[in-house]
């Protein structure tokens, strides 16, 4: 398969130039992932090497997410098999798996010996707010995204706020909130396209 390049006004700038490309990008983009690859992946993707744009990323982002399987990994196979094919999405999954992966079996290995040390458990303590932070910062970096939303940003927001009282608050579980919620908003949009 040939490389794609998206098309319209909002067309990325670049695309993977081959499946060398592809697995050299994921794996970089997966070393620097740990507790916070949302926000690591879209500057790598959007503004780094401009595969996408931010609108794109959104919504790959979107349907990566609920996708059976980790976030990103789903994102790289999406991103692979757009322009190589499926030679393409295995080239960016092991890019994204490979190298990690005996990055954390090492550390799993380091980890078993220290686990018992007040300072480690300090240490992954902290890590869970700086990850919190990531994410929040990328959330805020994604919102321009939603003035392109059919919907528009009020009611995105509102979509928003409503899927963290019912997960953080309500602790519903987290399939019921994307089948009530992801219903209602596929509805919507579904009504404001006209379609």
């Amino acid at each position: 398969m040939a490389n794609t390049v998206p098309t319209g006004t909002n067309a990325a700038s670049n695309y993977p130039r081959s499946k060398t490309d592809l697995f050299v990008s994921f794996t970089v983009l997966a070393l620097q992932g740990f507790g916070g690859v949302l926000a690591v992946a879209q500057r790598e993707l959007v503004e780094r090497k401009r595969w996408m744009t931010q609108e794109e990323f959104v919504e790959d982002w979107a349907v990566a997410q609920i996708m059976p399987g980790p976030n990103v990994v789903n994102l790289s196979l999406m991103i692979g098999g757009r322009h190589f094919g499926l030679s393409g999405a295995l080239a960016a999954l092991t890019g994204m798996l490979l190298l990690p992966l005996v990055v954390v079996l090492s550390l799993a290995l380091v980890y078993a010996q220290f686990a018992g040390n007040p300072g480690v458990a300090g240490a992954l303590r902290g890590m869970g707010a700086v990850a919190a932070g990531l994410i929040t910062a990328t959330g805020l970096k994604l919102l321009g995204a939603l003035k392109a939303n059919p919907l528009g940003p009020g009611t995105c927001l509102a979509l928003g706020c409503a899927c963290f009282a019912a997960i953080a608050v309500l602790r519903w579980p987290l399939y019921w909130v994307l089948l009530c919620l992801g219903a209602i908003a596929w509805v919507l949009t579904y009504r404001k396209l006209g379609a």
